[in-house]
């Protein structure tokens, strides 16, 4: 018989648990079976590896040397097993893709680049307004990959291989009634804004309102917010009249609301696209950005608030790629 992995492994887990009892329950395995295989483990090596008496189990000085040898090449042996598992399922075509997304103007042009780069996957997706769970889902692998969203001084951290590849930093306009006095104008002072009532998310792991409330106070300016609301919601109570709120600028009206600069273009967003290093999109990687790229500038295109302004800032919004 070869000295194997499982053997190193069973060593440990008889030190770790103290007690073949103990280290059977914990390999599923029964305790005579267990006794029976440290003994052919114990015949290899050449002499006992362990004390057993009532009070558990204790390793020899032979047990000692093991043990330690056994320790540090485990890890390594984990780490190989884990690398070439990833290497595996990155090399074999996806079966399944999963998309997640904030309230953004990109989900679908990357899920249009995932079906033609990977005509064989089956796509799914799903939305939410906070971008730091997307985040962890991709970490933990219940995504493939993910649309995030950002601000100056609150960027994204990457982690546990994921790869944030920021798009475009764009301004944030004003969502106004469109019956709203400011809505007459080609741009909105921010200040001019404050005293109104306002529509916001409510504070949560998104960070928005953190973020417009921190460029408020450089105004001086604490605005009144009695409505708590996000995307259809948030655009229905502008709508009606009862708010000013604040919208990315890919924003399309829709009849009863007016999109508007901020003068001297005081906010700004950051759409990043997100996937594992290890994940089946990497190889596409380029191929992905490109697609989704060309995608937001048609969503320029079809924002003539952003056009407009685009034309009197040629270089002020920083397309990554």
């Amino acid at each position: 018989m070869d000295l194997e992995i499982r053997h190193l492994r069973v060593v440990c887990a008889i030190a770790d648990a103290g007690s073949l009892t103990r280290a059977a329950a914990g390999l599923r395995m029964t305790q005579p079976g267990l006794s029976a295989q440290l003994r052919r483990i114990e015949n290899l090596l050449g002499g006992a590896l362990f004390d057993r008496r009532r009070a558990g189990a204790t390793p020899t000085p032979l047990g000692e040397l093991v043990l330690a040898r056994a320790r540090s090449i485990l890890p390594g042996i984990d780490q190989l097993l884990a690398d070439t598992a990833r290497a595996t399922r990155r090399a074999a075509a996806p079966a399944l893709l999963r998309v997640g997304s904030v309230g953004a103007p990109l989900l679908g042009h990357l899920l249009t680049a995932l079906r033609e780069l990977l005509p064989g996957a089956q796509l799914t997706s799903r939305c939410q307004y906070a971008p730091a769970p997307l985040l962890d889902d991709v970490c933990a692998g219940r995504l493939e990959a993910a649309i995030l969203g950002d601000h100056p001084g609150q960027e994204l951290t990457a982690h546990d291989g994921v790869l944030l590849h920021p798009l475009v930093t764009e301004p944030v306009f004003a969502l106004l009634p469109a019956d709203h006095p400011l809505a007459a104008h080609e741009e909105v002072n921010l200040a001019r804004l404050a005293g109104e009532d306002w529509a916001a998310p409510r504070p949560d792991s998104d960070r928005t309102r953190e973020y417009w409330s921190s460029v408020f106070s450089r105004t001086d300016h604490h605005p009144h917010i009695p409505y708590e609301a996000e995307g259809r919601q948030l655009v229905e109570i502008v709508r009606a009249g009862l708010a000013v709120s604040l919208c990315q600028a890919t924003f399309i009206e829709v009849p009863g609301v007016a999109v508007r600069p901020l003068a001297g273009n005081p906010l700004w967003y950051r759409h990043v696209l997100a996937w594992h290093h290890d994940g089946p999109l990497t190889p596409h990687g380029e191929a992905i950005l490109r697609h989704v790229r060309d995608g937001y500038l048609n969503a320029c295109s079809n924002s003539p608030t952003y056009a407009r302004w685009q034309q009197r800032f040629p270089k002020a919004a920083r397309l990554m790629v």
